[in-house]
């Protein structure tokens, strides 16, 4: 039986978990009505600008999250090596441990513009801020920005690992090893 009331964090987990498995495209309306056990018409009153408009709140709360839990660790005070294991602990918790999929990625997946922007700035975002990390730690600029995008990416497959193998060792590895792979002065 369709439920009649969900508050907002519960439905936003329940729209983040359907883009998270389905991706832009894949998620229904019909997907979403049953994820959330509401009614397409209760899904429009929400959200009157209907599938889009749903995963841009998911986004916005998203990108909430991680501004505070991956982003501020690495412009705290700090040695550089324990703000990037700070930032590596809230992305362990964001993607539960390798269990979750990448929901920036599944969202960018036949998204809207606006949203392909929105996760274009939060990753551009991610990527300034490890950077400004490695090159407080002295690693020349190209390199630094080079590693940090190299970091995200290593993070990126293995979630895709972890997903595809139901295997999370190489998202662990990873999570350990950005310390590392970011203040290398190599």
């Amino acid at each position: 039986m369709p439920m009649t009331k969900v508050n907002e964090d519960e439905l936003l987990d329940r729209l983040s978990e359907v883009f998270r498995t389905y991706g832009y495209d894949g998620a229904s309306l019909s997907l979403i009505s049953k994820a959330t056990g509401l009614q397409r018409a209760s899904l429009y009153h929400r959200f009157p600008g209907g599938k889009e408009e749903m995963a841009r709140a998911v986004l916005k709360r998203a990108q909430e999250w991680l501004a505070t839990h991956v982003l501020a660790p690495l412009s705290a005070a700090g040695k550089p090596a324990d703000r990037i294991q700070k930032m590596a602990k809230g992305i362990h918790e964001f993607y539960e441990g390798g269990r979750r999929s990448c929901l920036l990625d599944t969202l960018s997946l036949g998204a809207e513009d606006d949203i392909k922007k929105h996760i274009r700035r939060g990753v551009a975002a991610w990527v300034e801020a490890l950077a400004n990390v490695a090159r407080e730690a002295g690693v020349p600029k190209v390199k630094a920005y080079q590693r940090a995008q190299d970091a995200i990416g290593r993070i990126q497959g293995s979630l895709v690992i972890a997903r595809v193998l139901h295997d999370r060792g190489p998202f662990e590895r990873t999570l350990a090893k950005l310390p590392d792979i970011i203040l290398d002065k190599k």
